[in-house]
């Protein structure tokens, strides 16, 4: 059983719908898009036609206005009243307090499980950072249940990718080391002054170079928005500071000069002008930008 608000597609355009009845299962559905009730729920369980109840965190989108939503604790009562498991797909699956990374509120599996859900559903790699995975958490009962099912053998992850989940997770023993270890974490976490003072560092190697370099590319540092991605906090946006480049009618000449370069360069476009968001750079790889927009300039001036 299912909120009709989180009938959603997910990635790679698979339905949950479909995955649910590709498993064998029939799908029942409550409520109404933007709102499903406990009483919804209720009335389905009393029909004798439910055998879970499945809440779907709304991880890639969002709904907004005349809304109301069923609390996990409030299913995880009512199912069991009549012992019915309640499963949680939480989709991203951050691990570590949203707000120390100065992002809205996001439920953690852990939260989840201590909410009383029998099993949870989250990926390796999103906001966990790890390589990708499905994990399933959860009571001991559910999860050996899961296990004994034929096709957990064929659907397991290989050896490599768990060493690579592994070694992710031991990171969050000390979630500061978490932050500045994990590459989306570092990326979502790093303040904005520290990138705007990076990509001016950027620019001034560039014209370090060679007189004119700079103002070939009309290049300078703004202000800009960086979205998570990966299906998770639609609705966050995190200050953040780019380069941008005026290439007015040459951008996708520059854009391909870019991406040639050894290593590839991959900007975005905007209305004439290509933007490198400094978040999603590291730092080390300052100087490889540096020496790509050199050779850019170069070529153009």
């Amino acid at each position: 059983m299912v909120s009709q608000g989180v009938r959603v597609l997910i990635g790679g355009g698979f339905r949950i719908p479909e995955v649910v009845e590709a498993a064998g299962a029939r799908l029942v559905t409550v409520g109404t898009t933007n709102r499903t009730r406990p009483a919804d729920y209720a009335r389905a369980i009393e029909r004798g036609d439910v055998a879970a109840i499945l809440k779907v965190h709304r991880s890639n989108f969002s709904i907004s206005g005349f809304t109301e939503e069923t609390k996990l604790a409030e299913l995880v009562e009512l199912g069991g009243a009549h012992g019915v498991p309640v499963i949680h797909d939480l989709g991203s699956g951050l691990l570590m307090d949203s707000a120390a990374l100065g992002l809205p509120y996001e439920p953690t599996p852990a939260e989840s499980i201590a909410a009383g859900a029998d099993l949870v559903a989250f990926s390796g790699d999103k906001l966990v950072g790890g390589p990708q995975a499905g994990v399933l958490a959860g009571t001991r009962k559910c999860v050996a249940r899961a296990r004994g099912h034929p096709l957990c053998r064929a659907l397991r992850s290989d050896k490599v990718t768990l060493a690579g989940l592994e070694a992710t997770l031991s990171l969050y023993r000390d979630p500061e080391r978490a932050r500045e270890r994990i590459p989306a974490l570092r990326m979502i976490g790093t303040p904005h002054g520290r990138l705007e003072r990076r990509a001016e560092a950027v620019l001034a190697a560039v014209g370090s170079r060679g007189a004119g370099l700079r103002r070939a590319l009309r290049a300078e540092v703004v202000a800009t928005d960086s979205l998570v991605g990966g299906g998770t906090f639609p609705d966050a946006r995190i200050p953040s500071a780019a380069i941008s480049l005026g290439a007015g009618d040459k951008a996708e000449e520059w854009l391909a000069r870019l991406r040639a370069h050894k290593p590839p360069v991959v900007a975005r476009r905007r209305r004439g002008r290509l933007f490198l968001d400094l978040r999603t750079i590291a730092p080390e790889e300052d100087s490889v930008v540096a020496a790509a927009l050199a050779a850019l300039a170069a070529s153009v001036s």
